[in-house]
């Protein structure tokens, strides 16, 4: 049995609220998402004595995702690392 949970995780600073989604399996294992950018806030799994360790590398609040390091977490889109220039148009808007 999956258990799926959503807390709010904060805001943006033009005000789009930010949640964050928690998955348990039934082994115990969790993974914490957030619906900004659907970055992987922490991956929690056991280690060789059954104990729940987190293997990410981030930020306890949305402001640190905001700053220095916005790329912690993130989920490598379609592209990754394959545009020439880093420019690709998607639906007629340009992306740098």
């Amino acid at each position: 049995m999956t258990n799926i949970s959503k807390e709010a995780f904060g805001a943006t600073p033009e005000g789009v609220q930010v949640d964050a989604y928690t998955l348990v399996n039934k082994h115990g294992m969790k993974a914490r998402i957030m619906t900004y950018g659907g970055i992987v806030l922490s991956l929690e799994v056991p280690d060789k004595d059954g104990k729940l360790e987190d293997v990410t590398l981030g930020f306890d609040s949305l402001d640190g995702y905001l700053a220095e390091h916005p790329y912690f977490g993130t989920i490598v889109g379609r592209y990754a690392n394959r545009i020439k220039g880093g420019r690709f148009v998607l639906d007629g808007v340009e992306y740098v």
